[in-house]
């Protein structure tokens, strides 16, 4: 099913691809077979690198779930590095089973508002945690909704993560370093200035992209915010957040 949609996406965006880029969906349950399939569409179909809605379901009963932290997924992530393409992680609604036990009591909170960044900082975490980016220096990830989080917290999670090194951490360097060096966060549906400028002395403006995350917020609102950010940032800084560091990033140049 993946080979269909990245082909009919492909067809899609075929007459205006100089509006329009893609990334490619992967079905996850095969690390070898998704690599041999994000190879196929930034060679043959030119796109930007792929989009993973957080965990793969696997088993027959949908309760196994494969996070990309573990050593079988090596294969992709040693393709992702030789192909030079950014993955963007994106939030999923959790299994049934999930939902019951953590939001039953409260299932408001079910989606943007909590369970999508709880869920995926977890699985970018484990990223960090597992050694995925010791073992790739050269990955580049892409996060939405101000990092789900995570950049707001970095002092006290690198704090306790380096009480964990003589328990056998894997990671040979802080969080704080990997969202400097591999990973990238995008404003989506955070038009905070305050928040954004925070995130800035955490972990660098050249770590961060405007983005939208349109239906859950308006474009309206996010044409606002990324305008009045012009009157206080420098014009450098500002083309980096609002183009330049995408562009960059997505090798939208070549």
């Amino acid at each position: 099913m993946a080979v269909q949609v990245n082909d009919q996406l492909a067809a899609t965006i075929s007459n205006a691809t100089d509006r329009f880029g893609a990334f490619a969906s992967l079905a996850m349950h095969n690390a070898t077979n998704a690599a041999l399939e994000l190879k196929r569409t930034v060679h043959d179909l030119g796109f930007l690198g792929a989009l993973l809605n957080d965990y793969q379901q696997s088993g027959s009963d949908g309760q196994t779930l494969l996070y990309y932290d573990q050593p079988e997924y090596d294969v992709f992530w040693q393709m992702v590095s030789d192909l030079d393409v950014p993955v963007y992680f994106h939030p999923r609604t959790s299994i049934q089973t999930i939902l019951n036990l953590s939001f039953s009591h409260a299932p408001f909170l079910i989606g943007p508002a909590q369970e999508f960044a709880v869920g995926l900082s977890t699985h970018i975490l484990g990223l960090c945690t597992n050694g995925v980016f010791d073992r790739f220096p050269k990955l580049k990830i892409i996060v939405g909704h101000m990092g789900e989080r995570i950049p707001s917290d970095l002092v006290r999670i690198d704090t306790q993560l380096k009480r964990e090194i003589p328990f056998g951490l894997m990671m040979k360097q802080n969080v704080t370093t990997y969202f400097r060096k591999n990973i990238f966060e995008t404003t989506s549906g955070n038009f905070a200035p305050d928040l954004l400028n925070f995130h800035i002395g955490q972990i660098g403006l050249d770590r961060i992209m405007y983005s939208i995350d349109y239906p859950f917020v308006n474009i309206p609102d996010g044409t606002a915010f990324i305008n009045a950010l012009s009157r206080t940032m420098i014009p450098e800084d500002h083309n980096s957040l609002a183009r330049g560091l995408a562009i960059k990033v997505l090798r939208l140049d070549d």
